[in-house]
């Protein structure tokens, strides 16, 4: 939720809003500026009678004439601050191509800032890094995610040749792409497969061929986060561990990743509680990271998995 500290700043943002989306719906704004669905009207009614042609009414979203445009907004200092650190992460989270255009966008955005802006966020570049990931994308595929999202508004299929962990060689799919994420350093793309004739998912980086079709989509898909939400509900088996107090800070990243739910302190050691969907391979491989630091609570089939493992490790020394 957004604090806007007076109407009048209020209905200056619901107009810019209005002015960089097609359909803007009345409940969105609501919960945006933490107000009620009257106020909002009262507000779109008030853009309305200064002249400013609102299409649309309440229960269906609204839009702006097509055409009418106010002259070049202003920023704030902090505004034009935040561009800074969204072209640094454009720049190392993109590909080449994608970049490019966001660049030459900024170019653009630039253009019309104030003197004083304009120096700051050149001091600004210099002293805001981000480092270059090893992971991402196919350096010989430079223009896949651009490609990807341009597939996704056309609704066209893609060809791609796509090379799994468990292949030696790519194999043709091709698919209908609902959507991309980017998830623990990489993107992915969730789609439909003709190929398993089921939704699937394909990261970026293990594409090596890419090329978008003529073919239009066969049919009509959820949205991304429908379909992530649906995947995400997985069955899960309760975890209790037992870690030093002096260990526990350093897992803090790494216990996101395994269903991670709650912490009490006990003297010099910490429980943690878990929803994992794997107590056979992730979860034990994880926990082996500080087990030396650590007891398992429950269950008896996580003790059993670590035995298992570090057994087969055992074998491999000697």
């Amino acid at each position: 939720m957004e604090q806007i500290p007076n109407r009048f700043d209020r209905i200056v943002a619901i107009l810019i809003q209005l002015q960089s989306r097609k359909i803007v719906k009345a409940r969105d704004l609501a919960e945006r500026f933490g107000v009620t669905l009257r106020t909002i009207y009262r507000d779109i009614k008030t853009l309305d009678s200064a002249g400013v042609p609102i299409i649309g009414e309440a229960g269906s979203g609204y839009s702006i004439m097509e055409g009418y445009r106010l002259p070049p907004v202003m920023f704030s200092r902090e505004e034009a601050g935040s561009f800074v650190a969204a072209e640094k992460l454009m720049e190392k989270f993109t590909d080449p191509l994608m970049n490019s255009h966001f660049t030459k966008a900024m170019y653009k955005i630039k253009s019309v800032l104030r003197t004083d802006e304009k120096n700051m966020i050149a001091y600004l570049e210099e002293q805001i890094d981000i480092t270059d990931s090893p992971y991402g994308f196919n350096k010989d595929l430079p223009h896949a995610l651009q490609h990807v999202t341009e597939s996704m508004s056309v609704g066209c299929q893609l060809l791609l040749h796509y090379k799994s962990p468990a292949s030696d060689e790519p194999v043709e799919r091709k698919i209908e792409v609902i959507g991309i994420f980017h998830e623990n350093q990489f993107w992915y793309i969730y789609a439909w497969c003709h190929l398993r004739q089921d939704y699937r998912q394909f990261r970026i980086d293990r594409i090596t061929q890419l090329t978008i079709t003529d073919i239009p989509f066969t049919r009509k898909h959820p949205s991304l986060q429908q379909l992530r939400n649906k995947n995400n509900k997985t069955e899960t088996t309760r975890v209790r561990i037992k870690v030093k107090k002096s260990v526990a800070p350093y897992l803090h990243f790494g216990r996101n990743y395994h269903g991670f739910l709650s912490e009490n302190t006990c003297g010099d050691m910490v429980e943690m509680a878990f929803d994992s969907p794997d107590v056979e391979m992730s979860f034990p491989r994880w926990y082996m990271m500080f087990a030396d630091h650590a007891q398992i609570l429950e269950p008896a089939s996580l003790k059993f998995s670590v035995r298992r493992i570090l057994d087969q490790a055992l074998e491999k020394l000697n």
